[in-house]
């Protein structure tokens, strides 16, 4: 085997990156215009072949279901419904805390809606909510605590996501639920299981 066919190893290399002066060998300018071109040919090649015309569009669309009347609220008294199905972890609680809350609707934006599953590992937060901080938990299972004036931010304990919130509709004195925003713990996607 001839040794220009070998790779070169220890001293060698040391040799050849001395020779090229220890400098890239690849421009940001070709770096960008190569990944480019890739990606270009990439997404131009799928419409025409028969791969394409086997993924379907998919169009995912929450329910829209009717879960409290805004006169019915009382300040701090969490009042729980299910939502987007009767399914594992669709217990969930709406609550109008009397400060204004990210995703808030009502007069002064403080009615909001969260899951009761923790997103760690599901442990329920259930008659938790704590109207001197706002806020849900601590979770049964690792201790954590979600901001409900913060879109369900994690307060504190060893979850690493919010709690999924649900949005709100109000039609008149009706509320509505129509969509989570996070994923519910267990759930590939919330609509499916």
């Amino acid at each position: 085997m001839s040794q220009d066919l070998q790779k070169p190893t220890g001293e060698r290399r040391k040799e050849i990156a001395k020779e090229v002066g220890h400098k890239c060998l690849v421009s940001r300018r070709n770096f960008l215009i190569s990944t480019g071109v890739t990606t270009t040919i990439m997404i131009t090649m799928n419409p025409g072949t028969p791969m394409a015309e086997e993924v379907p569009a998919q169009i995912t669309e929450f329910p829209r279901k009717l879960i409290a009347k805004m006169s019915e609220l009382e300040l701090d008294k969490p009042f729980d419904f299910s939502y987007p199905d009767e399914g594992e972890h669709a217990d969930s609680m709406i609550v109008k805390m009397g400060v204004k809350a990210g995703g808030g609707i009502g007069e002064g934006q403080d009615v909001v809606a969260f899951n009761y599953a923790c997103t760690h590992q599901g442990g329920s937060l259930y008659d938790s909510y704590k109207p001197d901080t706002k806020s849900l938990g601590a979770c049964p299972l690792h201790l954590s605590t979600y901001d409900l004036t913060r879109h369900g931010i994690l307060i504190s304990g060893q979850a690493y996501q919010s709690l999924p919130q649900v949005l709100l509709e109000l039609d008149g004195d009706d509320i509505y639920a129509t969509g989570i925003f996070g994923l519910i713990f267990g759930r590939k996607d919330n609509l499916h299981g």
